[in-house]
C-alpha cells in the first residue's frame, strides 16, 4: 500500500489517498490509538469521492472509526469498456422507461460484483497492517457487494446495508448465508429499487439480530440521521 497525498481535514479527520497495485482508495482517521476498520463501498459505478459517501466515511471517522474505500473494476477513476458505459446506458434507460431489467442487471452488475470481492479482500489485509487499525471490521453499503464479501469474508463482523430490490440471484442465494448482525437501510419511495423484493432479501438473511429501518422518500434521500443510528450499531459489534 502506498499513500499518495495526505490532508487534516477541518473536523479533524486525517483523509489519505493510496494505491494498492492498480487499486486506488481513501482511507479516514482521526485519533492515534488503533481504530476497529469499516469498509465503505458505494453503488456500481460510482465513484469513491461520491459526495455522499465522503461525508458518510468522514462522520464514521470522527467517530472512532477507521473507515476506507475503493474504486472497484471498472467503476470510479479505474478505465472501463465501451461495453460497460453501453450496459450502464441501458439499464438506466430501461428503468426510467419502467421496463424489464433483470437480465441486464444480472450481465452487467453480477461481474462487478465478481471482480470486486477479491480487491476488497486484497484491500483489507493491506489496511489491517497498518498500526492505525485494529479491532473488528465492518462494511457499510452496496447490498450486492456486501452479501458476496460477508460470505467471502469471516472477518467482517457486522454490516450496515442500503437496501436495493436489484440484487444478483446469486447474491440473492447467498443471503441465507450471511449471519453477522445486520442494519438494513430502505427507503420507502425508491423509485430504481422495487420495494418488494427488498423486503424479501431482508426476510432471507440468515443473521439472527437484523433491523430494518425503513424512511420515506427516493433513492437519494435517506436521512442523515441513519448516519448516527449507523455509529451506535456499529459501536455495539466492532467496539
Amino acid at each position: 500500500m502506498h499513500f499518495t497525498s495526505e490532508q487534516r481535514l477541518d473536523d479533524g479527520v486525517r483523509e489519505r489517498e493510496f494505491t494498492l497495485g492498480e487499486i486506488p482508495g481513501t482511507l479516514w482517521t482521526a485519533g492515534s490509538g488503533p481504530a476497529p476498520l469499516i469498509l465503505m463501498a458505494h453503488n456500481n459505478g460510482l465513484p469513491r469521492r461520491e459526495p455522499r459517501l465522503v461525508a458518510r466515511a468522514r462522520h464514521s471517522a470522527a467517530s472512532g472509526y477507521a473507515v476506507a474505500t475503493i474504486d472497484g473494476p471498472g467503476c470510479g477513476e479505474r478505465p472501463r469498456s465501451a461495453a460497460d458505459d453501453q450496459a450502464r446506458a441501458e439499464l438506466r434507460r430501461a428503468m426510467r422507461a419502467g421496463e424489464p431489467v433483470d437480465e441486464i442487471f444480472e450481465s452487467f452488475v453480477g461481474p462487478l460484483v465478481d471482480n470486486a470481492v477479491p480487491e476488497w479482500r486484497t484491500t483489507l489485509d493491506a489496511l489491517l497492517a497498518l498500526p492505525e487499525i485494529g479491532g473488528a471490521v465492518g462494511y457499510s453499503g452496496w447490498t450486492a457487494l456486501g452479501i458476496r464479501l460477508m460470505v467471502a469474508e469471516p472477518r467482517i463482523a457486522a454490516a450496515g446495508l442500503f437496501a436495493g430490490g436489484y440484487v444478483p440471484r446469486a447474491q440473492r442465494e447467498q443471503a441465507r448465508e450471511v449471519t453477522v448482525p445486520l442494519l438494513f437501510l430502505l427507503q420507502w419511495d425508491d423509485e430504481g429499487n422495487p420495494r418488494q423484493r427488498a423486503l424479501d432479501l431482508f426476510d432471507a438473511f440468515g443473521s439472527k439480530e437484523k433491523t430494518l429501518h425503513a424512511n420515506l422518500g427516493g433513492h437519494t434521500g435517506t436521512p442523515w440521521f441513519e448516519a448516527q443510528d449507523g455509529s451506535r450499531f456499529f459501536g455495539r459489534h466492532l467496539k
